[in-house]
């Protein structure tokens, strides 16, 4: 699945369902002290819900920023059933406050805290950050919130970089993965217990509610990216009313299935993959030559060939197709980092797997010493099993398979039998995937890139369309996401709406 952000490509994040796959603001501006944020009045809840809406934020100096930890109930039909922690921080509006920003950097399973921590430039334009409190947090089942817990590294390694010595679709490979599949989610619900049940979007959502009110604004304002399309349109579906200023970038189709977003990511990210090569053939040099079909094809031949013969790197993994891919596919993301192709695809065509295993490492959160930064693997997954339906049919994921294979040919044939990660998955997702219109709601922004490759354009015209207020903005350009990547278009139509309320008449076509 393509999921992440990291050092090399600060991008936001995508959601996919397939198998296994900063700037400082001035520290004087920050009180010495703690601070406290107060509720506003008048919200109607449930008595049982009341503590939780009325709680007060402290706020403590953490570096430039300051921070706090909220709590929310953790199952939400249930609050008599126990808390969860919620990690929050934030950047104080730099001139006259309109209210709290609330961002999201996608995944799911990506860190809000650690993106504004450490990438508050990146998230939000200075013009939003004069106006807003930008706030990152951590979403239930996340990083520095109540976390999805599951493997030691050395496990993580063996379930993320393992080859299954079979052919990929075969009865050898299918039970291997099974097996594999059901191990991880075993560790999971052991390390993480009764949380792990509770990690869905609905549930996300709604501790976004609390988070609102708790941070005082009578609506919420919500900028997010990827998969933080999903969770913000989700909101919306749940409190039309309390929709205040919400952005949609790089957004997911909600009616979309499981192997409906594998199909159409496989084909974005070969149509992704088609571009960079047409660039770099003809560039002086390049390691492929003739046509972009013929450098396509010798792709897919690379890709067949370490899944036969897998390259040994120097620490003793061993490159397969599906960790090559993964390493292909991260600097796809951005096309300021096409870059990092020349010298993957330079280095494996010499029978060398290190710079490989380098960018797959950066895509899955391992650092240098084989340890994971985060938990993003592990929550990205114990979210995706709750929020999409599964099934475990053998001969229809061969179904789907070749689906996806026609759909895409040099690249969908390692995206495919996604079912198989979350079909013994230790709880199931009771929510079907059905269009979100959010009927009532203010106007909601929804940007799409026209050839990004990981929330491909076609899903951002369907949620425009399917939201009741909706309104598209399109960029026509590569990569992931385009909200505050240097496109004057797209950045001024973001802040006019942000900070002045102000809708585009039509789409601006940027």
């Amino acid at each position: 699945m393509m999921r992440r952000t990291s050092k090399l490509i600060a991008v936001a994040m995508a959601a996919v369902i397939t198998l296994g796959l900063s700037a400082c603001m001035p520290f004087d501006l920050l009180p010495s002290g703690p601070s406290a944020t107060s509720t506003p009045t008048g919200e109607d809840v449930d008595a049982a819900l009341e503590p939780f809406y009325t709680q007060v934020l402290v706020w403590e100096s953490c570096g430039a920023n300051q921070c706090t930890t909220a709590t929310a109930p953790l199952d939400w039909d249930d609050p008599a059933a126990g808390e969860i922690e919620l990690a929050l921080v934030r950047q104080p509006a730099t001139g006259d406050k309109v209210g709290s920003l609330l961002v999201n950097p996608g995944g799911p399973g990506g860190s809000g805290y650690d993106f504004i921590a450490d990438s508050v430039d990146y998230a939000t334009s200075e013009r939003l950050q004069e106006a807003y409190d930008v706030v990152g947090f951590d979403p239930r089942g996340v990083g520095r919130s109540s976390a999805v817990s599951c493997l030691e590294p050395a496990e993580m390694d063996d379930y993320l970089y393992g080859i299954i010595d079979a052919p990929r679709g075969s009865d050898e490979w299918i039970a291997a993965a099974r097996e594999s599949a059901t191990a991880f989610g075993e560790a999971c619900a052991e390390n993480t217990g009764a949380l792990l049940g509770q990690v869905d979007t609905i549930s996300a959502a709604r501790d976004m509610d609390l988070l609102r009110a708790i941070l005082g604004d009578e609506k919420l304002n919500f900028l997010g990216y990827s998969y933080g399309t999903f969770l913000g349109a989700t909101y919306a579906e749940l409190y039309p009313e309390k929709v205040g200023r919400l952005v949609l970038d790089g957004a997911i189709d909600p009616a979309a299935t499981n192997a409906e977003v594998s199909g159409a990511q496989a084909e974005g990210f070969e149509g992704a993959l088609r571009a960079y090569l047409t660039f770099c053939l003809d560039q002086d040099e390049c390691s492929f030559d003739g046509t972009a079909d013929e450098a396509m094809a010798t792709v897919r031949a690379l890709l067949d060939s370490v899944a036969a013969n897998p390259i040994r790197a120097t620490d003793g993994r061993m490159l397969g197709a599906d960790s090559l891919l993964t390493a292909i596919i991260y600097p796809l993301y951005s096309q300021s980092s096409w870059y990092a192709l020349d010298s993957l695809f330079e280095s494996v065509f010499a029978g060398e797997a290190d710079y490989a295993f380098y960018l797959a490492d950066l895509y899955n959160g391992r650092d240098e010493s084989g340890q994971y930064v985060d938990n993003s693997t592990e929550s990205f997954s114990a979210i995706n099993c709750l929020d999409y339906e599964y099934q475990d049919d053998v001969a229809v994921m061969r179904e789907k398979a070749a689906a996806i294979e026609a759909q895409a040919p040099y690249m969908g044939t390692f995206m495919t039998y996604g079912d198989i990660g979350c079909a013994s998955w230790p709880y199931t997702g009771d929510r079907p995937r059905a269009e979100i219109h959010a009927a009532g709601a203010d106007p909601i922004i929804v940007i799409g890139t026209t050839n990004d490759p990981a929330t491909p354009y076609q899903w951002a015209v369907a949620l425009a369309d399917q939201l009741e207020s909706g309104h598209l903005i399109t960029y026509e350009g590569e990569g992931h996401t385009a909200y505050n990547k240097s496109n004057a278009c797209v950045d001024d139509a973001v802040d006019a709406y942000f900070l002045e309320g102000t809708v585009p008449a039509s789409d601006p076509t940027c």
